[in-house]
């Protein structure tokens, strides 16, 4: 056959070919000519730089053109310089890229394409859907490709899809400021529903009635930080707060327990304890007598069956997993307030790039913005660190500057609380030389909406169980703090709930089932 025959057939073979099937065929969405005019309105206009830079960055430009020229408006409104064709000019060529996007000519030629910059901010959000629409397609084709991975664990998978979209979200479409005339009416019908209310909890209830007086509860969108010494009862006095909130009668809120440090077969055998009122050793140690299994039965599991408490024991669990779980709680279960065991051993972004320090600090900021995301309060216990020891005029009160590997924790937190037991450095009586076994100091050191103060609790830790100083003269309740309270009519909706414990996501444990699997009990 003649080459030139073959030569034509396949040139009238090609067109034949539908290239809008395949995929990677496609033009990604963008906005070239709107891209233009954003930044030749932005030259041309005073202020219009302020419109833009509250909805773009530079990488939502589809040119790398323009996300250079945008790059150099940056800088020169960092400078307070203004921003137009001479100045873009000169600060790109202190950049060394002028070149780069096609001389003067090319910057002098955005400002063709655009007669005013009445419409910018609508330009401005076209331009950004394209970007976000771009973001998804990367961000689709990533799972995809990951999701092919045999090695690759199905939650893992989840935690990092979530997390990438988060981030799209989080660094583009944020919330635009509200007027004082909005914000009067929510917070007014706020006002008026505490005053009906009748009570002076306002917030989540602790349990305890000298500290609830102190905090009105803990309320939605803070960052509450315990800290104290190892061994203390940091854990115990949380799971304290879990429980009485979960058991509340009036106000029964769902509670959410991050433990980086014990198993949920730990966590719930401390719950347990302090519920029934049997020691902590012998629920390990499974050394019960007849009647204490009947007790525990009676009243341990009987109550907590119905608490809304849920469990997670991800080891090393990092910011992202955090958030995505506590969104999907919070939506779907209704969990009312949320507890990390403990802050330094959660983990960062992990790119190697920081210190520990930084690290926590960015930890702390995160919880702290994951608090207002899902306006519940968030609480996190802490370590202190040694310096507490070294000093050398006996007290032993922790103070701020005695958190652990950051600063910034106290600056983060809307209130910091620190537990101190004497007897913890040997200090076996007060000042009036009677026993203080148990006597624990819960001491407000910060407060950002209210007073700060020190209430006495007393620590029983063989039950795992903290009370209002002096309570314990007055034995019976089986070791409910709400004793005698009656439960609000109309209730909070919880009699059904479950104790819930999230494990590790293995989808090979035998376990398994949607993520969650009753305790066993």
């Amino acid at each position: 056959m003649d080459l030139n025959l073959k030569k034509d057939r396949n040139l009238r073979r090609k067109p034949s070919i539908d290239v809008s099937s395949l995929v990677y065929g496609k033009i990604p969405p963008q906005a070239k000519e709107l891209e233009e005019a954003v930044l030749g309105a932005v030259m041309l206009e005073k202020g219009a730089f302020d419109t833009v830079i509250e909805i773009l960055k530079a990488e939502c430009f589809y040119v790398e053109a323009h996300q250079i020229i945008f790059n150099a408006m940056t800088k020169l409104a960092a400078k307070s310089s203004p921003v137009d064709i001479l100045t873009v000019t000169e600060e790109l060529k202190s950049m060394g890229s002028l070149d780069q996007i096609g001389g003067p000519f090319s910057v002098m030629k955005l400002t063709n394409m655009v007669v005013s910059s009445a419409n910018i901010e609508a330009h401005a959000r076209i331009i950004l859907q394209k970007f976000i629409q771009r973001e998804l397609i990367r961000i689709s084709g990533e799972i995809l490709s990951e999701s092919y991975e045999d090695t690759a664990d199905v939650f893992d998978l989840l935690d990092s899809a979530e997390s990438k979209l988060f981030e799209v979200t989080n660094n583009h479409l944020r919330k635009n400021y509200d007027s004082i005339d909005r914000v009067l009416v929510n917070t007014m019908k706020r006002i008026e529903d505490l005053r009906n209310k009748g009570d002076d909890i306002t917030g989540v209830p602790s349990g305890f009635p000298s500290l609830d007086k102190v905090t009105y509860g803990w309320q939605s969108t803070d960052l509450i930080i315990i800290a104290a010494r190892p061994s203390v009862g940091k854990t115990a006095f949380a799971l304290n707060l879990a429980r009485n909130a979960a058991l509340h009668p009036r106000f029964p809120k769902g509670a959410a327990v991050f433990s980086l440090e014990m198993s949920s077969g730990q966590i719930v055998q401390r719950i347990l304890s302090a519920e029934s009122e049997i020691k902590l050793e012998k629920i390990s140690r499974g050394k019960l007598e007849e009647y204490e299994m009947k007790k525990l039965m009676t009243h341990g599991i009987e109550r907590l069956a119905k608490a809304p408490i849920f469990i997670d024991d991800t080891p090393a669990l990092n910011i992202f997993e955090l958030r995505a779980k506590c969104r999907r709680l919070v939506h779907n279960h209704g969990v009312g307030v949320i507890i990390i065991d403990y802050l330094q051993l959660m983990s960062g972004s992990g790119d190697g790039r920081t210190n520990r320090e930084q690290e926590i600090s960015k930890i702390s900021r995160d919880l702290k913005g994951l608090a207002k995301e899902l306006q519940v309060p968030v609480i996190a216990l802490s370590q202190l660190s040694r310096d507490v020891e070294k000093r050398k005029d006996g007290n032993k009160m922790p103070q701020l500057s005695d958190l652990r590997e950051s600063g910034a924790i106290e600056q983060d937190a809307d209130m910091v609380m620190f537990l101190y037991r004497p007897e913890y450095y040997e200090i076996n009586t007060n000042e009036m030389g009677e026993s203080n076994k148990g006597e624990t100091h819960v001491r407000i050191a910060k407060h950002r909406n209210g007073q700060l103060d020190t209430i006495k609790l007393r620590a029983v830790l063989e039950y795992q169980r903290f009370e209002d100083d002096g309570s314990l003269e007055n034995p019976g309740g089986g070791g409910n703090p709400f004793a005698g309270m009656r439960p609000q009519q109309g209730g909070g909706g919880h009699e059904e709930a479950k104790l819930y414990i999230q494990k590790g996501s293995k989808m090979n444990d035998p376990n398994f089932d949607d993520g969650y699997e009753d305790a066993p009990f």
